[in-house]
């Protein structure tokens, strides 16, 4: 079923294909990699942050375009293209990328690493003690673990693991019953490998490159013509039937079992892989031309983010930054505090340390009746996990809502539910068909005056890692009508009931999607009487044709759209009589943007709303989404200032052109950029010490 268009704007001209901007968003990152104004190791992880991307790409979208595509299905986009030309379109491109990666590699990167006696080596060329090492490594560490997989008639070729790194072996001799066979890179093993030095140099050599050159101590007595390393790519989305499955998390616990083994959408090869053995894989895996790569240079540079964190040398890297607490939340009591007016932090220049401080404190506290708090995505330690549990072994009334579904995050949400059940924690996984997306906590306290509800909504997760890494916004407020609203939706995920309504909330997928086409028609209005009229929206993705639509129509009645949108972007800007007055940029830099902010001038006196939702059809109608309204005068302010200050970046910001490509802006300093400033801005606040922040986003 194609997605709903509006018959004002049906031409498929007007949108561009999703797959193709999102790509466009991948080679932002590329450029990151590619700039040699970041600092060099940097580089190198924007580098392999450009291979992650990538691999759930192929994981997740090509392969559903593949099945949409197998299955002759009509569903298109509001760009009309269909399956297989879409997919046609993303090898042409992805080719590039790769292409342009992989000479960022050679031709930039090692040079420059080798300058700072970081140098990245191939087996033959490694000599003297180095080669011994490697040697004694290879025999007592790897070796070991090593299983050699003949292809022949009583050996059929193995089930290869999803992303895995393999050999392929061609052996000579004409009596052999096999003359290829496959040697499968153990997981546990590192895919790359530090040779032992002296000082501040450092040499590697990948893993594969060892296994490669030593495969023939595999095959005893056989003389061995080739070995050629390989990755496949298979699908990994979940098939989750919730009316079928009587045990939700049971049902995706035998998921997860079957994705490593779905079907291959990717074919990986070195460049230097003759092409009889490439046609070999292909025939093996069903893949054609249009889905291998060829790569001169090392299979994934994924691992290489590992590594970064292990070399010492902090002039090749961000400087080390540490998130500073607001003033108000310095030795004072949380709820005091609170009573007092709403708290906004934005991450991660303010710390999240003030967001498990309120889960923890409310654990300990006795005042406290109850606590309830939506978990999407947490870190492996999570602190929320054990405050949640010791709340519960105190007698608290504790709820979590445990989104089994997050992507690639199933298994260890499943591992946290079984804890926090164990403890006493009432866990629920929310609505049957929706994923819950809202980020939201709940504590309920017995005070003087009565009972009083405390909230936390947030625009990212309960991730006290990714708070490091991502920018976002999270509000602390007592306000009652937010109290009821947050208490009345978690009665909705916990319980059997209709919609309630909300007095303040825009909840997806009930009102959130109407209310903001509302808020946009009422700036066209507004520009049509003559009054101030404007939209500023950022987000991670727009998708929503609706949505689109709904600007298109404010662009002609003469309302300034400011949209800045990390990702996808579908609207196309400067068509004339369609969308003059729109502009969108986009910022990739050190930190991951993934705040969502939406502003409507209104007359002068802005309606500013925070949200977890992005304007994507999925978070529309298939998620359970929060966007929270800022009421307080003064933190409308500092959200408008910050409005201003990443609309002026001039360094890490790009501009959306009518042909689906970006365009920087003229070269600028680096400390123009947004998250610089806001960088300062945050050291000049009162200080309270934190652990560093140690990696870009991911």
């Amino acid at each position: 079923m194609a997605e709903s268009v509006s018959p004002d704007f049906p031409d498929p001209a007007l949108y561009i294909n999703r797959e193709l901007s999102w790509l466009e968003f991948n080679q932002r990152v590329l450029d990151e990699a590619r700039d040699a104004g970041n600092p060099l190791l940097e580089r190198v992880r924007f580098l392999s942050i450009v291979s992650s991307n990538l691999d759930e790409f192929f994981e997740i979208r090509v392969a559903g375009l593949k099945q949409q595509d197998q299955s002759q299905s009509s569903a298109v986009g509001p760009d009309r293209m269909k399956a297989a030309e879409q997919l046609a379109a993303i090898s042409r491109r992805v080719r590039k990328m790769v292409e342009d990666q992989y000479h960022c590699w050679r031709e930039d990167l090692l040079p420059a690493l080798e300058q700072e006696n970081i140098r990245f080596l191939t087996y033959p060329g490694v000599e003297g003690k180095a080669q011994t090492y490697l040697e004694n490594y290879f025999a007592e560490e790897v070796y070991p673990v090593l299983t050699p997989l003949a292809i022949d008639p009583g050996h059929p070729f193995p089930q290869l693991l999803n992303k895995s790194l393999n050999v392929a072996v061609e052996l000579d001799g004409s009596d052999l019953s096999s003359n290829f066979a496959i040697v499968q890179v153990p997981r546990i093993l590192p895919r790359v490998v530090a040779l032992p030095g002296k000082g501040g140099a450092k040499d590697f050599v990948f893993i594969g490159n060892l296994i490669q050159h030593h495969a023939n101590a595999l095959f005893h007595g056989v003389t061995m013509r080739g070995a050629h390393q390989f990755r496949i790519t298979r699908n990994s989305d979940l098939y989750i039937d919730e009316d079928e499955g009587s045990n939700l998390l049971r049902t995706i616990e035998a998921e997860l079992r079957k994705m490593n083994r779905g079907k291959a959408v990717r074919l990986e090869v070195q460049k230097d892989c003759p092409p009889h053995v490439t046609e070999r894989l292909q025939k093996v895996f069903n893949l054609d031309a249009s889905e291998t790569y060829d790569v001169d240079g090392p299979i994934n540079f994924v691992r290489l983010a590992s590594i970064i964190d292990d070399i010492d040398r902090p002039s090749l890297k961000f400087p080390a930054f540490t998130p500073h607490l607001p003033p108000a939340l310095v030795e004072a009591d949380f709820f005091q505090q609170l009573k007092r007016g709403d708290i906004l932090l934005h991450h991660p220049y303010d710390s999240f340390q003030p967001v498990i401080d309120f889960i923890d404190q409310a654990a300990r506290d006795p005042q406290v009746l109850a606590i309830k708090q939506t978990l999407y995505r947490t870190s492996g330690n999570s602190p929320f996990i054990p405050a949640l549990m010791e709340a519960a072994q105190s007698g608290k009334q504790v709820t979590a809502i445990v989104e089994l579904k997050a992507r690639f995050d199933e298994a260890a949400n499943i591992r946290w539910a079984r804890m926090l059940q164990e403890a006493g924690v009432h866990v629920v996984y929310g609505i049957v068909g929706m994923k819950t997306h809202c980020k939201m906590a709940l504590v309920v306290r017995r005070e003087a005056e009565g009972i009083r509800k405390y909230v936390h909504l947030g625009t990212g997760n309960y991730h006290s890692s990714t708070a490091r890494l991502y920018t976002d916004y999270g509000l602390f407020s007592a306000r009652p009508v937010l109290g009821d609203d947050v208490a009345e939706l978690f009665n909705l995920l916990t319980g059997v009931a209709k919609f309630p309504g909300m007095k303040s909330l825009l909840v997806a997928p009930f009102t959130l999607h109407d209310e903001m086409l509302r808020l946009i028609a009422l700036e066209i209005s507004q520009a049509e009487a003559g009054q101030p009229a404007g939209i500023f929206a950022k987000m991670n993705s727009l998708v929503d044709p609706e949505m689109v639509a709904a600007l298109y129509r404010a662009s002609q009645a003469g309302v300034k759209v400011r949209l800045l949108v990390r990702g996808i972007c579908v609207l196309r800007p400067n068509v004339p009589g369609v969308s003059e007055n729109i502009e969108v940029r986009s910022i990739v830099g050190r930190f991951l943007e993934h705040s969502r902010v939406y502003r409507f001038e209104n007359k002068s006196d802005p309606t500013i709303y925070l949200a977890s939702a992005d304007w994507m059809p999925r978070n529309f109608f298939r998620r359970v989404e929060a966007c929270f309204p800022i009421a307080d005068p003064a933190l409308k302010a500092e959200i408008d200032a910050g409005i201003e200050i990443l609309w002026s970046d001039r360094s890490k910001s790009r501009r959306l052109q009518k042909n689906g490509k970006y365009r920087a802006f003229a070269p600028s300093k680096p400390e123009n950029g947004a998250q610089e400033t806001f960088l300062r801005m945050s050291l000049k606040k009162f200080a309270a010490p934190e652990l560093p922040l140690e990696k870009p986003p991911s």
